[in-house]
């Protein structure tokens, strides 16, 4: 992801230079660090220089997300899906890199976040748009990804009347979407 920040599957040795990295077994779920929505959001993380206290991942497949959140120093962090398979690998690779998440179905969720990160197709990103925004907290950051390029438009008008999106990166035809919540 960074020059010392490294996803690494549990059947390779972890590269020496690697100061931090993340044991990845995805098992049925989403989320190797290969796909360019992964690694955007993975990149996003990495450039920030401070850490909210708590993070929410939604749609969080392998735990991929939530986990780099962890190992970055994001000291509370949910992490939501509809998949009981996707449950079940994040709470496994959780485990096996030694970070505490929280993992469940989507009606877990209370409160407002600082970071609120959704890594899913864009169908379903416009259907949530109001609970997202609902979710992120005045002055938090809204991180999309599973946008392709001539879909950013719809996605932007989405979600135009609780948080205005802009193009933070893109790669191979996909886009990433960060906002900032103002109110």
């Amino acid at each position: 992801i960074t020059p010392d920040f490294w996803i690494v599957p549990t059947w390779h040795e972890v590269p020496a230079d690697a100061k931090r990295h993340i044991r990845l077994d995805p098992g049925l779920a989403f989320g190797t660090g290969t796909h360019p929505t992964t690694r955007m959001c993975l990149e996003w993380m990495a450039a920030r220089t401070q850490w909210p206290e708590r993070a929410l991942d939604y749609g969080c497949g392998s735990g991929i997300l939530a986990i780099a959140a962890a190992k970055l120093g994001v000291p509370t962090i949910d992490a939501v899906d509809i998949d009981p398979s996707a449950i079940e690998a994040t709470l496994y690779n959780a485990q096996a890199n030694g970070v505490g998440i929280r993992a469940g179905m989507p009606d877990q969720v209370s409160g407002t976040y600082p970071w609120v990160i959704a890594n899913i197709l864009a169908s379903p990103l416009k259907v949530l748009a109001p609970l997202l925004c609902q979710l992120t907290q005045p002055g938090g950051h809204l991180v999309l990804a599973g946008v392709l390029t001539r879909q950013v438009d719809e996605l932007m008008a989405a979600y135009a009347p609780w948080i205005a999106l802009r193009v933070d990166r893109e790669r191979d035809g996909w886009v990433l979407l960060t906002g900032e919540k103002l109110t």
